[in-house]
């Protein structure tokens, strides 16, 4: 069709973002009972959503004939009794990937380039194409980031570092003390977008301050998000806490009323539900060793992570993954990420990470 022929040839490449297969997808597909079906691809809460923040949708939806705050003030005032911030340091999204869209749409563009690390998160890539921006892949080191490399691949067209820590979807992870190092170096025309997706899921010893550093480096963007740890991933809540100039641009390319009311009310809720976190961080804990010893029994190789997956290696990623969907258990291929003989498993409940653990043998057959 001529129409689309004249679409800018940046945005026709692009490869669409390919989400974890839904289960009444695969229902469908294979014939399968949806209750037989085990999800481990999209890196979601297995315990569900938290009682606080479930009261707090649930009371919410008197409202729901109205548009939202488009401001966010509840949230954000819950941001910052958290976090000890002032309101305009931190910009709402509709997940944390609407952050990082908001950040390409700002700062990128036409003669601008973006700094990620191989096998980092596949928005990266994509928000920057998107831009018409240049994306500089740097080569990772053991499956995570090269801090070193990607200094040295700044240019005077770079305008922004996207770092995943931990990362996605290696769970590869860069201690606190070498974050900030890497910060105090970075040009001041650079922004640093830090994206901790996963910090609730560190361990306390691993666990450091980013959100402190914003005062120090005015450059830096911390981006996280409710789909995770705090079990929201329906509701698509994140938020980015930086310098008020940063925040600024960010909401002049914000949609209007881009977190719906739903969602501004269960995150505001979660975000201090530290039981309901706690409970969380404990269960991916017990999880993780359940998933790694028996990858060790298999005699597989996976890579140590410090998020709520693990991502191992079998040989022929999309093979395993086909026989596994066969079986009714869902992971994540990661081929789109050069990884094609890998593939990433979430953590679940003790009974679905068991259930994986049961066919995987034959799917590695």
């Amino acid at each position: 069709m001529r129409l689309c022929d004249l679409a800018p040839a940046h945005i026709r490449a692009i490869s669409p973002y390919q989400p974890g297969k839904p289960i009444s997808e695969l229902a469908r597909e294979m014939g399968l009972a949806e209750e037989s079906i085990v999800k481990l691809a999209s890196n979601e809460n297995p315990l569900g959503v938290g009682e606080k923040a479930r009261a707090a949708m649930q009371a919410s939806l008197a409202d729901i004939a109205r548009y939202p705050d488009g401001n966010g003030f509840e949230l954000k005032d819950a941001l910052c009794r958290r976090y000890g911030v002032a309101m305009n340091q931190i910009v709402l999204g509709n997940g944390s990937n609407d952050i990082l869209e908001m950040v390409a749409g700002a700062f990128l563009g036409p003669d601008r380039d973006a700094i990620y690390a191989q096998h980092a998160f596949a928005v990266y890539p994509l928000a920057t194409q998107a831009a018409g921006a240049r994306g500089i892949e740097v080569p990772a080191k053991a499956f995570g980031h090269d801090l070193d490399a990607m200094l040295a691949a700044i240019t005077p067209a770079t305008r922004v570092i996207f770092i995943a820590n931990p990362n996605n979807p290696t769970g590869t992870f860069v201690p606190g003390a070498e974050l900030e190092a890497f910060l105090a170096r970075v040009p001041a025309d650079v922004l640093v977008v830090l994206d901790e997706a996963y910090t609730e899921y560190l361990a306390p010893a691993d666990r450091y301050d980013a959100i402190a550093w914003v005062a120090r480096f005015p450059n830096l963007l911390v981006s996280r998000t409710f789909s995770k740890a705090y079990g929201l991933a329906g509701l698509r809540v994140g938020y980015g806490i930086g310098n008020p100039a940063v925040i600024d641009l960010l909401n002049r390319v914000r949609q209007p009323f881009n977190v719906c009311i739903p969602g501004l009310a269960a995150a505001a809720a979660a975000l201090f539900d530290d039981e309901f976190l706690q409970r969380s961080f404990e269960l991916n804990a017990a999880g993780m060793k359940q998933l790694c010893d028996g990858f060790t029994r298999l005699g597989l190789e996976w890579i140590p992570s410090y998020g709520n997956f693990v991502t191992f290696k079998v040989g022929d990623g999309a093979g395993v993954n086909q026989r596994l969907l066969r079986q009714g258990v869902i992971v994540r291929p990661i081929g789109g990420y050069g990884m094609p003989e890998w593939l990433r498993v979430s953590i679940g409940l003790e009974s679905e990470n068991a259930r994986f653990l049961e066919v995987l043998p034959a799917a590695l057959a």
